[in-house]
Protein backbone atom coordinates (compact mmCIF):
# COMPACT_ATOMS: atom_id res chain seq x y z
CA UNK A 1 0.00 0.00 0.00
CA UNK A 2 1.22 3.05 -1.17
CA UNK A 3 0.58 6.16 1.64
CA UNK A 4 1.34 9.85 1.01
CA UNK A 5 4.67 10.49 2.52
CA UNK A 6 3.62 13.94 2.93
CA UNK A 7 1.47 13.23 5.65
CA UNK A 8 1.88 11.49 9.08
CA UNK A 9 0.14 8.47 9.59
CA UNK A 10 -0.76 7.51 13.47
CA UNK A 11 -1.05 4.35 13.90
CA UNK A 12 -4.47 3.09 16.60
CA UNK A 13 -6.71 0.70 17.43
CA UNK A 14 -10.18 1.63 17.27
CA UNK A 15 -11.73 1.27 20.92
CA UNK A 16 -13.41 4.32 22.41
CA UNK A 17 -10.13 4.92 24.67
CA UNK A 18 -7.76 3.73 22.20
CA UNK A 19 -9.48 6.69 19.85
CA UNK A 20 -10.02 9.00 22.55
CA UNK A 21 -5.79 8.31 23.58
CA UNK A 22 -4.84 8.59 19.65
CA UNK A 23 -6.71 11.85 19.19
CA UNK A 24 -4.68 13.94 22.28
CA UNK A 25 -1.61 12.47 20.16
CA UNK A 26 -2.95 13.94 16.87
CA UNK A 27 -3.74 17.22 18.45
CA UNK A 28 -0.45 17.15 20.19
CA UNK A 29 1.41 17.02 16.77
CA UNK A 30 -0.93 18.94 15.07
CA UNK A 31 0.05 22.03 17.65
CA UNK A 32 3.90 21.40 18.05
CA UNK A 33 3.79 21.06 13.71
CA UNK A 34 0.95 23.29 12.30
CA UNK A 35 2.45 23.45 8.68
CA UNK A 36 2.91 19.30 8.54
CA UNK A 37 -0.36 16.84 8.16
CA UNK A 38 -1.07 14.64 10.44
CA UNK A 39 -3.93 11.73 10.02
CA UNK A 40 -5.51 8.70 11.97
CA UNK A 41 -4.69 5.11 10.80
CA UNK A 42 -7.13 2.56 12.81
CA UNK A 43 -5.78 -1.29 12.57
CA UNK A 44 -7.50 -3.96 14.51
CA UNK A 45 -5.12 -6.28 16.34
CA UNK A 46 -5.21 -10.02 17.26
CA UNK A 47 -6.55 -8.92 21.17
CA UNK A 48 -9.62 -7.04 18.98
CA UNK A 49 -10.43 -10.18 17.45
CA UNK A 50 -10.29 -12.24 20.66
CA UNK A 51 -12.70 -11.28 22.25
CA UNK A 52 -14.16 -14.49 24.29
CA UNK A 53 -10.11 -15.48 25.19
CA UNK A 54 -9.39 -14.52 28.83
CA UNK A 55 -6.45 -12.10 29.26
CA UNK A 56 -5.16 -14.11 31.94
CA UNK A 57 -4.05 -16.88 29.71
CA UNK A 58 -0.48 -18.15 29.53
CA UNK A 59 -0.97 -19.27 26.35
CA UNK A 60 -1.58 -16.10 24.47
CA UNK A 61 0.95 -14.76 22.57
CA UNK A 62 3.09 -11.49 23.77
CA UNK A 63 1.48 -8.09 21.71
CA UNK A 64 -1.96 -9.05 21.74
CA UNK A 65 -2.78 -5.70 21.16
CA UNK A 66 0.22 -4.29 19.02
CA UNK A 67 1.79 -6.53 16.77
CA UNK A 68 -0.67 -5.43 13.81
CA UNK A 69 0.11 -2.04 14.42
CA UNK A 70 3.91 -2.74 14.52
CA UNK A 71 3.75 -4.84 11.38
CA UNK A 72 1.96 -1.69 9.52
CA UNK A 73 5.20 0.79 10.83
CA UNK A 74 7.78 -1.76 9.64
CA UNK A 75 5.97 -2.30 6.44
CA UNK A 76 5.84 1.91 6.44
CA UNK A 77 2.49 1.91 5.90
CA UNK A 78 2.17 3.81 9.59
CA UNK A 79 4.69 6.04 11.01
CA UNK A 80 3.68 6.59 14.16
CA UNK A 81 2.05 3.91 16.90
CA UNK A 82 -0.09 5.43 19.74
CA UNK A 83 -0.17 3.01 22.58
CA UNK A 84 -1.33 2.23 26.11
CA UNK A 85 2.25 2.09 27.46
CA UNK A 86 1.09 -0.85 29.79
CA UNK A 87 -0.44 -3.00 26.89
CA UNK A 88 3.49 -2.80 24.76
CA UNK A 89 5.84 -5.56 25.32
CA UNK A 90 8.90 -4.75 26.59
CA UNK A 91 10.90 -6.73 24.06
CA UNK A 92 10.24 -4.80 20.74
CA UNK A 93 10.46 -6.24 16.83
CA UNK A 94 14.10 -5.15 15.61
CA UNK A 95 13.62 -2.12 13.78
CA UNK A 96 11.20 -0.78 16.35
CA UNK A 97 11.79 1.54 19.19
CA UNK A 98 9.74 3.53 22.17
CA UNK A 99 10.26 7.36 20.49
CA UNK A 100 8.07 9.22 23.35
CA UNK A 101 6.04 8.56 26.35
CA UNK A 102 3.37 11.40 27.40
CA UNK A 103 2.99 12.93 30.72
CA UNK A 104 1.43 10.62 33.17
CA UNK A 105 -1.67 10.85 34.16
CA UNK A 106 -3.72 9.17 37.32
CA UNK A 107 -2.00 6.06 38.05
CA UNK A 108 -4.06 4.85 40.33
CA UNK A 109 -6.78 2.31 39.74
CA UNK A 110 -10.81 2.78 40.69
CA UNK A 111 -13.19 0.20 41.82
CA UNK A 112 -16.66 0.64 40.06
CA UNK A 113 -19.32 -1.10 41.73
CA UNK A 114 -23.42 -1.04 41.74
CA UNK A 115 -25.14 1.17 43.54
CA UNK A 116 -23.55 0.14 47.81
CA UNK A 117 -26.99 -0.20 48.88
CA UNK A 118 -28.70 -2.83 46.15
CA UNK A 119 -25.35 -4.41 46.26
CA UNK A 120 -25.10 -5.10 50.07
CA UNK A 121 -28.75 -6.66 49.70
CA UNK A 122 -27.84 -8.64 47.01
CA UNK A 123 -25.23 -10.04 48.50
CA UNK A 124 -25.24 -9.75 52.14
CA UNK A 125 -28.47 -8.50 53.78
CA UNK A 126 -27.56 -8.66 57.35
CA UNK A 127 -25.57 -5.39 56.45
CA UNK A 128 -27.48 -2.22 56.09
CA UNK A 129 -26.33 0.67 54.76
CA UNK A 130 -26.08 3.94 56.68
CA UNK A 131 -25.11 7.28 55.12
CA UNK A 132 -22.61 9.41 56.44
CA UNK A 133 -22.97 13.16 57.90
CA UNK A 134 -22.88 14.77 54.21
CA UNK A 135 -26.17 12.47 53.25
CA UNK A 136 -23.80 10.14 51.21
CA UNK A 137 -23.49 6.78 51.32
CA UNK A 138 -20.05 5.40 52.31
CA UNK A 139 -17.87 4.97 49.78
CA UNK A 140 -16.63 1.16 48.71
CA UNK A 141 -13.16 -0.09 48.95
CA UNK A 142 -11.80 -3.57 48.23
CA UNK A 143 -11.95 -4.45 51.52
CA UNK A 144 -15.26 -3.10 52.85
CA UNK A 145 -17.18 -5.22 49.90
CA UNK A 146 -19.76 -7.80 51.04
CA UNK A 147 -19.05 -10.61 51.83
CA UNK A 148 -18.15 -13.17 48.90
CA UNK A 149 -19.00 -10.38 46.38
CA UNK A 150 -18.15 -11.17 42.83
CA UNK A 151 -15.31 -9.07 41.38
CA UNK A 152 -14.72 -9.14 37.74
CA UNK A 153 -11.43 -8.66 36.01
CA UNK A 154 -9.59 -10.63 33.38
CA UNK A 155 -5.86 -8.85 35.06
CA UNK A 156 -4.01 -11.13 37.15
CA UNK A 157 -2.33 -8.53 38.41
CA UNK A 158 -5.37 -6.66 39.65
CA UNK A 159 -6.60 -10.12 41.23
CA UNK A 160 -3.70 -11.54 42.80
CA UNK A 161 -3.66 -7.96 44.67
CA UNK A 162 -7.79 -8.15 45.71
CA UNK A 163 -7.32 -11.56 47.03
CA UNK A 164 -4.42 -10.66 49.32
CA UNK A 165 -6.40 -8.26 50.92
CA UNK A 166 -9.60 -10.01 50.49
CA UNK A 167 -9.48 -14.07 49.93
CA UNK A 168 -13.42 -14.34 50.56
CA UNK A 169 -14.00 -12.67 46.85
CA UNK A 170 -15.03 -14.40 43.89
CA UNK A 171 -12.49 -13.15 40.78
CA UNK A 172 -14.36 -13.99 37.38
CA UNK A 173 -13.11 -12.60 34.24
CA UNK A 174 -14.50 -10.09 32.20
CA UNK A 175 -13.77 -8.71 28.56
CA UNK A 176 -15.23 -5.93 26.36
CA UNK A 177 -14.37 -2.00 26.04
CA UNK A 178 -14.75 0.19 29.28
CA UNK A 179 -18.91 0.80 27.91
CA UNK A 180 -19.09 -2.50 27.70
CA UNK A 181 -17.66 -4.10 31.52
CA UNK A 182 -19.80 -0.93 32.94
CA UNK A 183 -22.69 -2.01 30.94
CA UNK A 184 -21.60 -5.68 32.34
CA UNK A 185 -21.68 -4.64 36.16
CA UNK A 186 -24.88 -2.24 35.68
CA UNK A 187 -27.09 -5.23 33.99
CA UNK A 188 -25.45 -8.30 35.41
CA UNK A 189 -26.54 -9.13 39.46
CA UNK A 190 -23.87 -11.48 39.42
CA UNK A 191 -21.28 -9.24 39.33
CA UNK A 192 -21.01 -6.69 42.12
CA UNK A 193 -17.52 -4.85 40.85
CA UNK A 194 -14.95 -4.43 38.35
CA UNK A 195 -11.61 -2.28 38.96
CA UNK A 196 -10.62 0.14 36.11
CA UNK A 197 -7.43 2.36 35.32
CA UNK A 198 -8.28 5.78 36.45
CA UNK A 199 -6.51 7.26 33.63
CA UNK A 200 -8.89 5.59 30.99
CA UNK A 201 -12.01 6.57 32.82
CA UNK A 202 -10.77 10.35 32.72
CA UNK A 203 -10.00 10.42 28.89
CA UNK A 204 -13.22 8.91 28.07
CA UNK A 205 -14.52 11.96 30.11
CA UNK A 206 -15.74 10.26 33.07
CA UNK A 207 -15.60 11.38 36.45
CA UNK A 208 -16.21 10.26 40.13
CA UNK A 209 -18.68 12.76 41.76
CA UNK A 210 -18.05 14.04 45.51
CA UNK A 211 -20.66 11.47 46.05
CA UNK A 212 -18.72 8.54 44.51
CA UNK A 213 -21.41 8.23 41.74
CA UNK A 214 -19.50 7.54 38.03
CA UNK A 215 -20.69 9.92 35.34
CA UNK A 216 -20.07 10.24 31.80
CA UNK A 217 -21.61 9.84 28.06
CA UNK A 218 -22.95 6.41 28.05
CA UNK A 219 -22.15 5.31 31.82
CA UNK A 220 -25.55 3.51 33.07
CA UNK A 221 -27.14 4.64 35.89
CA UNK A 222 -26.82 3.78 39.43
CA UNK A 223 -22.79 2.88 39.40
CA UNK A 224 -20.63 4.22 42.07
CA UNK A 225 -17.09 4.46 41.73
CA UNK A 226 -13.53 4.65 44.07
CA UNK A 227 -10.48 5.10 43.77
CA UNK A 228 -7.87 2.89 44.79
CA UNK A 229 -4.57 3.87 46.46
CA UNK A 230 -1.17 2.62 45.43
CA UNK A 231 -0.38 1.46 48.77
CA UNK A 232 -3.76 -0.84 48.33
CA UNK A 233 -2.99 -2.08 44.79
CA UNK A 234 -0.09 -1.19 42.34
CA UNK A 235 -0.47 -0.46 39.12
CA UNK A 236 0.74 -2.14 36.11
CA UNK A 237 4.08 -1.28 34.47
CA UNK A 238 3.49 1.85 32.42
CA UNK A 239 -0.13 2.39 33.59
CA UNK A 240 -1.46 5.67 32.87
CA UNK A 241 1.16 6.57 30.15
CA UNK A 242 0.99 6.83 26.22
CA UNK A 243 3.72 5.21 24.25
CA UNK A 244 4.49 6.10 21.02
CA UNK A 245 6.43 3.40 18.95
CA UNK A 246 8.27 4.39 15.73
CA UNK A 247 10.69 2.99 13.51
CA UNK A 248 15.14 3.20 14.72
CA UNK A 249 16.93 5.21 12.82
CA UNK A 250 14.05 7.87 11.02
CA UNK A 251 15.25 11.66 12.39
CA UNK A 252 12.19 12.81 10.86
CA UNK A 253 9.76 10.93 13.53
CA UNK A 254 12.58 11.11 16.30
CA UNK A 255 12.12 15.34 15.93
CA UNK A 256 8.25 14.72 16.30
CA UNK A 257 8.81 12.67 19.27
CA UNK A 258 11.35 15.15 20.90
CA UNK A 259 8.45 17.71 21.30
CA UNK A 260 5.95 15.13 22.43
CA UNK A 261 7.83 13.25 25.04
CA UNK A 262 7.88 13.96 28.97
CA UNK A 263 11.38 12.76 30.31
CA UNK A 264 10.48 12.71 33.70
CA UNK A 265 7.95 10.40 32.94
CA UNK A 266 10.20 8.27 30.47
CA UNK A 267 12.20 8.07 33.10
CA UNK A 268 9.86 6.15 35.50
CA UNK A 269 8.69 3.92 33.07
CA UNK A 270 12.15 3.40 31.86
CA UNK A 271 12.36 1.76 35.51
CA UNK A 272 9.27 0.03 35.44
CA UNK A 273 9.72 -1.63 32.20
CA UNK A 274 13.50 -2.67 33.00
CA UNK A 275 11.48 -4.47 36.26
CA UNK A 276 8.94 -6.25 33.72
CA UNK A 277 11.33 -7.29 31.75
CA UNK A 278 13.37 -9.26 34.17
CA UNK A 279 10.62 -10.84 35.66
CA UNK A 280 9.66 -12.32 32.47
CA UNK A 281 8.76 -9.40 30.45
CA UNK A 282 4.93 -10.40 29.59
CA UNK A 283 2.24 -7.47 30.20
CA UNK A 284 0.35 -9.63 31.76
CA UNK A 285 1.91 -11.77 34.51
CA UNK A 286 1.10 -10.79 37.82
CA UNK A 287 3.44 -8.28 38.98
CA UNK A 288 3.35 -4.74 38.96
CA UNK A 289 5.69 -1.65 39.72
CA UNK A 290 5.67 2.20 40.18
CA UNK A 291 8.28 4.22 40.16
CA UNK A 292 8.30 8.25 41.00
CA UNK A 293 10.81 11.00 41.56
CA UNK A 294 11.76 11.24 45.09
CA UNK A 295 13.72 14.91 44.58
CA UNK A 296 16.63 13.86 42.12
CA UNK A 297 15.81 9.84 43.14
CA UNK A 298 13.45 7.58 41.27
CA UNK A 299 11.91 5.17 44.24
CA UNK A 300 10.48 2.23 42.83
CA UNK A 301 8.15 -0.32 44.22
CA UNK A 302 7.45 -3.49 43.29
CA UNK A 303 5.30 -6.36 43.89
CA UNK A 304 5.51 -10.59 42.59
CA UNK A 305 2.54 -12.70 42.44
CA UNK A 306 4.43 -15.59 40.70
CA UNK A 307 5.46 -17.94 43.36
CA UNK A 308 2.34 -17.62 44.86
CA UNK A 309 3.12 -15.47 47.69
CA UNK A 310 3.56 -12.02 47.45
CA UNK A 311 6.94 -10.60 47.20
CA UNK A 312 7.66 -6.76 47.73
CA UNK A 313 10.70 -4.74 48.12
CA UNK A 314 11.48 -0.98 47.22
CA UNK A 315 14.84 0.59 45.69
CA UNK A 316 15.71 4.09 44.55
CA UNK A 317 18.60 5.31 41.99
CA UNK A 318 19.70 8.34 40.17
CA UNK A 319 17.42 9.09 37.63
CA UNK A 320 20.21 8.20 34.87
CA UNK A 321 20.38 4.38 36.27
CA UNK A 322 16.56 4.16 35.75
CA UNK A 323 17.02 0.57 33.65
CA UNK A 324 19.68 -0.79 36.44
CA UNK A 325 16.59 0.31 39.07
CA UNK A 326 14.52 -2.14 37.59
CA UNK A 327 16.61 -4.89 36.80
CA UNK A 328 18.01 -5.10 40.91
CA UNK A 329 14.39 -4.76 41.82
CA UNK A 330 13.63 -7.78 39.87
CA UNK A 331 16.63 -9.67 41.07
CA UNK A 332 15.55 -8.43 44.56
CA UNK A 333 12.08 -10.09 44.62
CA UNK A 334 13.56 -13.60 42.57
CA UNK A 335 16.09 -14.07 45.33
Amino acid sequence: MTLDRKTIFIATRGSALALAQANMILAQCRTALPDQSFALKIIKTTGDKMQTASLASAELPKGLFTKEIEEALLQNEADLAVHSLKDLPTDLPRGLKLGAVTRRADVRDVLVYRDLELMVNSVDSTRPVQQNKRGYRPLLTIRGLPHGATVATSSTRRSAQALEQRPDLKIVPIRGNVGTRLNKIAEQPELDATILAAAGLERLGFRITAAGQLKGEGVPPGLAATRISVSEMLPCVGQAAIGIEIRENDPRLESICAKLNDAETLTCVTAERAFLSAMGGGCHLAVAAYAQFNGQEVVMRGVSFLGGKPLRGEAKASADSAEKLGTQLAAGLES
